[in-house]
């Protein structure tokens, strides 16, 4: 008996928007809390939890680079292989650089124009970027990174480092997990064991060998989602757990003193120490994940107005967050030389998140024009050859 066409054709995948949708509310918290005098920023993860955005950030770098390099370097050759995986990872890597590169110009040159006008805090623009030249080899050369100028070199080592990541991968996902581990566990251990920053002693604020760690677990939960259509692993017992996670997060971590309020903190703990990625932070950005993908409802809201313009952010993480970062700059500049009133707030906040999404909008549409174009490039290549060789349909 032959089977209906609609039964003999697969149904095409839906596009998962939950990933793009919860980078893009991680952008948009970036955008805030860069801007210390924005009042939104009270609103945002760090004022909720041990994490904050720049967990979520990494997290999701590693579950992406799975996505777009990780699956690629596993397809057999022409489309697919270490040479062509390794081409691509490249090119992204240099990209991360130059937009580093604009960004970190971009910021010196405004902050000394803007000096011989307005009076503009020390802490705007360390010392040895405030004067002379010679601070550009130490830039150029990643030894020197700039407060808010700091996540994208992070990017670039640990994108950088993903093929070794995937090596490892491949002879036993322990392998790599225990290999992960045991960095972190040393940067913990040892914090002086970092990257030099020709601006802090310490080194780089995100150390590489703790903040690794995080990015192979996003890579590891790409690699199980990816074998569960694109969800997560979440019994009962394990949502229920990373709710509790979060909720004890919030008690222990909202700034009572600010607003005013009593405080409920249950227990007194250690201070969650961001550079190397105390355990506090990297639990809570895996609860949160681990909620997101393991939830139709996650998938439901996703698929709404809100939850498509969260992944329209989502889906352009590098300009949006590269123009964001400049509107930060500015953002403090006015607030610090005019003062923060509402009137100030509102203007930065609406040309913040006004100009983040056009660009994002303007982006997607370019993507999309150029995918079509593609596709009729090619759909006419076919017709010329079909013509070329006799073949005289239309």
């Amino acid at each position: 008996m032959d089977q209906a066409p609609s039964a003999a054709a697969p149904k095409r995948k839906r596009r998962d928007h939950r990933i793009d949708a919860l980078r893009g509310i991680a952008l948009l918290m970036m955008l805030a809390d860069h801007a210390p005098q924005d009042v939104l920023n009270r609103f945002t993860l760090r004022n909720f939890g041990f994490a904050d955005a720049a967990e979520i950030f990494v997290l999701l770098a590693g579950y992406a680079s799975w996505l777009a390099y990780g699956r690629l370097i596993l397809r057999p050759p022409p489309n697919g292989g270490w040479k062509l995986g390794w081409e691509r990872i490249l090119r992204r890597c240099w990209r991360l650089y130059l937009f580093q590169m604009v960004m970190l110009l971009i910021s010196v040159l405004t902050i000394r124009q803007w000096r011989h006008f307005w009076t503009v805090p020390v802490d705007f623009l360390e010392p040895e970027l405030a004067h002379g030249n010679g601070w550009i080899w130490h830039v150029l050369t990643l030894q020197a990174l700039p407060n808010n100028l700091n996540i994208l070199p992070l990017y670039i080592v640990l994108l950088a480092c993903f093929p070794v990541m995937l090596f490892l991968w491949k002879i036993s996902p322990w392998l790599l997990a225990g290999v992960s581990t045991a960095f972190w566990v040393l940067a913990n251990l040892d914090p002086t064991i970092n990257i030099p920053n020709w601006l802090d002693p310490d080194g780089w604020y995100f150390d590489p060998l703790a903040w690794q760690f995080i990015f192979v677990m996003g890579m590891l939960a790409a690699v199980m989602a990816g074998q569960r259509e694109g969800n997560l692993p979440g019994p009962v017992w394990l949502r229920v757990l990373c709710l509790l996670y979060l909720l004890w997060g919030i008690i222990e971590c909202f700034p009572y003193e600010s607003w005013g309020l009593p405080s409920l903190r249950l227990t007194h703990i250690p201070s969650a120490e961001k550079s190397t990625l105390a355990y506090w932070r990297w639990l809570e950005a895996l609860a949160i994940l681990i909620l997101v993908q393991s939830s139709l409802f996650a998938t439901k809201l996703s698929e709404t107005w809100i939850g498509q313009k969260l992944a329209l952010l989502g889906r352009h993480s590098l300009e949006v967050f590269s123009l964001g970062t400049v509107l930060d700059l500015f953002a403090r500049l006015v607030m610090n030389t005019f003062g923060d009133g509402w009137t100030v707030q509102v203007l930065v906040n609406a040309i913040g998140l006004g100009g983040v999404y056009a660009v994002a909008w303007w982006l997607d549409r370019h993507r999309r024009e150029a995918a079509m174009m593609s596709g009729e490039t090619r759909k006419e290549a076919r017709l010329e050859a079909a013509q070329g060789a006799g073949d005289d349909r239309p």
